[in-house]
């Protein structure tokens, strides 16, 4: 520091203490620039009084100290002022070009020594509040977050002038109120620049403590986050609740749902659960996208489609994001049963039948083919079993519930509950109502949070496995915005992927925590319809088609071997150590049984064997 950047200091700040002085100078050399400021009539010393009950600075004795007319403060006599033999008196320092701002926010001050003001600010009338406020704007460019208190005791102002003159910068937009440093109980105020610069500087530190992991390490996490492994399996109603709150909106192959999702993440999964969630309103289920060829009247088969269970607090967002662009073809029989829900609202099956004039055989035809297109949905998982089951098992429309009960378990369209229509319009009447781009906006918020909730740690490759038309640009400005308050953390969390990743607090914890375990060997077998099958997304190598027979298999984190089309290929894994990797503790044998005999309940082989 010289003796000019000292001067540029005070021209900003408008006064300075000796102790700022002395910790911003260099060498402990202020002694020496202040004499060299002082030598060229640069700077001078003023002398405060301090403040009593009626905010009056007054000299010993209660003699108030003059200021001249033209803004000058007056000059202490050579055998010391009063004010300078008052052991509570503050000193400050102030440069030349600041004497008639400085004359105007301490009227009763002296200046020792004397100093002519520049013929550049001479006759420039100042009042008194507009002073403050410049002393407290230069202030608050440098200080970073101070509450009232603190500038009142250090400024030896009064805390309603300093809290009059932030409302004015406030006004301005220089300045932002709110609690910014960690514990802070009162109100605080900081300069808006200045305080992006700290959020700036706070996001790239946070930033810089994230260590990699490693894929291997990323996909045990993602294990453990998605109750995939023993460790973490939930168990129960509420278990399975927290797991479809992480898989909201996610849509699967219909026959993977209960018989490899749910049934791998839930330990003794029962199908009754999710019918008790469905029947609570808690969840619904339904095809949310399009179907990607709407003008032809056949459908893919109800097994194979895209079906999303979701909080239905949730729907209105995912239909916002996926409506239909065009028209979908319906069968004569599909659509007289999608009029019929349109003008009846929600019926059961008896009900549809009745007021279709259909046979029941082809009401549940057109049930199948209006589910698989994404129109209806029904109070409960019950219908959708129902529907899996051929024609010739079903249970006779009618039969005596008790009989029925006797004989089989398997689920009844009678007793699936109310049908109703999931979407009343067969395609998007385009708008430019301002509401709907709100709409789509709150949308994507919402999806960008349950896309967070998922994973834990989200980066643009993971997008690829979502249904949602929601780009990588548009989650990126949310996530940005979300890391600069705080409530979630950005970095570099794993390994070989490009690109901005994000992360919740608590996986972080969970991620270091995985780090740091040694493995356990595990193998854990995965349907190639689960959200985890990042095959090809996260790993070298062709993707596996996402159908629920294909199966991967994992030991430790890394993909070992998969089942496609019945045959089983290893897959080659990058070793940290070079080269290619495939795990030797796991036998042929071993890879061919946890591929090709499956586990599946005796509750769900009706549906879905």
């Amino acid at each position: 520091t010289n003796a000019d950047e000292l001067h540029d200091a005070l021209m900003l700040l408008g006064v300075m203490t000796p102790e700022e002085i002395q910790r911003t100078s260099d060498a402990g050399n202020a002694e020496q620039l202040t004499s060299a400021l002082m030598a060229q009539s640069r700077a001078t010393r003023l002398l405060v009084a301090p403040r009593h009950l009626n905010d009056c600075d007054v000299l010993e004795h209660g003699a108030a100290a003059p200021v001249s007319n033209n803004g000058e403060l007056p000059e202490t006599s050579q055998g010391g002022s009063a004010l300078q033999n008052t052991a509570a008196t503050r000193t400050f320092w102030i440069c030349a070009e600041r004497l008639p701002m400085i004359g105007a926010t301490y009227p009763n001050a002296h200046v020792e020594p004397t100093l002519i003001v520049p013929d550049s600010v001479r006759g420039k009338t100042w009042e008194r509040a507009d002073g403050i406020r410049e002393v407290v704007r230069g202030r608050m460019e440098v200080c970073g977050p101070m509450t009232v208190a603190e500038l009142s005791h250090i400024l030896v102002l009064p805390g309603s002038e300093i809290d009059a003159a932030l409302l004015a910068l406030e006004n301005e937009g220089c300045v932002l109120r709110g609690k910014f440093r960690p514990g802070a109980t009162e109100q605080e105020w900081c300069d808006r620049r200045l305080l992006a610069r700290i959020h700036r500087l706070t996001i790239d530190r946070l930033r810089a403590e994230i260590q990699p992991v490693s894929q291997q390490d990323f996909f045990r996490f993602l294990f453990a986050w998605q109750r995939v492994d023993q460790a973490h399996r939930v168990e129960g109603l509420e278990g399975l609740q927290s797991v479809l709150e992480q898989l909201d909106g996610c849509e699967l192959p219909l026959a993977a749902w209960e018989s490899a999702v749910l049934a791998g993440r839930v330990a003794d999964y029962d199908p009754e659960w999710l019918n008790r969630l469905c029947f609570s309103g808690r969840i619904g289920w339904g095809r949310l996208s399009p179907p990607q060829n709407p003008s032809t009247r056949t459908s893919a088969p109800l097994r194979t489609s895209p079906i999303g269970l979701y909080q239905r607090e949730n729907l209105q967002h995912w239909l916002i994001l996926t409506r239909a662009t065009s028209e979908t073809e319906l069968s004569v029989a599909a659509r007289t049963l999608f009029d019929t829900l349109a003008t009846g609202g929600a019926l059961f099956f008896s009900e549809l039948v009745r007021r279709s004039g259909l046979l029941p055989s082809q009401v549940e035809e057109a049930l199948s083919q209006l589910a698989a297109l994404g129109l209806v949905t029904s109070d409960s998982f019950d219908g959708l079993r129902a529907l899996l089951v051929p024609s010739n098992k079903r249970p006779t429309f009618g039969r005596n519930i008790g009989k029925r009960r006797r004989k089989t378990n398997l689920a009844s369209i009678e007793f699936a509950g109310r049908w109703s229509l999931l979407r009343t319009d067969l395609v998007l009447q385009p708008s430019t109502n301002g509401a709907e781009t709100s709409a789509r906006d709150a949308a994507r918020e919402q999806f960008a949070r349950v896309f967070l909730r998922r994973y834990g740690v989200v980066f643009r490759r993971l997008l690829e496995r979502e249904s949602f038309p929601v780009t990588w640009y548009e989650l990126g400005r949310i996530y940005r915005r979300w890391e600069a308050r705080g409530e979630i953390r950005g970095g570099y969390f794993v390994g070989g992927i490009s690109g901005e990743q994000f992360a919740l607090p608590e996986a972080i914890g969970l991620l270091r925590a995985i780090r740091k375990t040694s493995s356990h060997d595990e193998v854990i077998t995965l349907s190639a319809a689960d959200p985890l099958n990042l095959q090809g997304v996260l790993t070298p190598g062709p993707r596996i088609a996402a159908l629920t027979s294909n199966r991967i298999l994992f030991s430790d984190g890394l993909p070992i071997a998969a089942l496609e089309a019945g045959e089983i290929r290893k897959l080659a894994m990058a070793n940290p150590s070079g080269g290619e990797f495939c795990d030797a503790r796991v036998s042929d044998l071993q890879i061919e049984t946890a591929l090709k005999v499956g586990n599946l309940r005796p509750s769900l082989r009706p549906y879905y064997k």
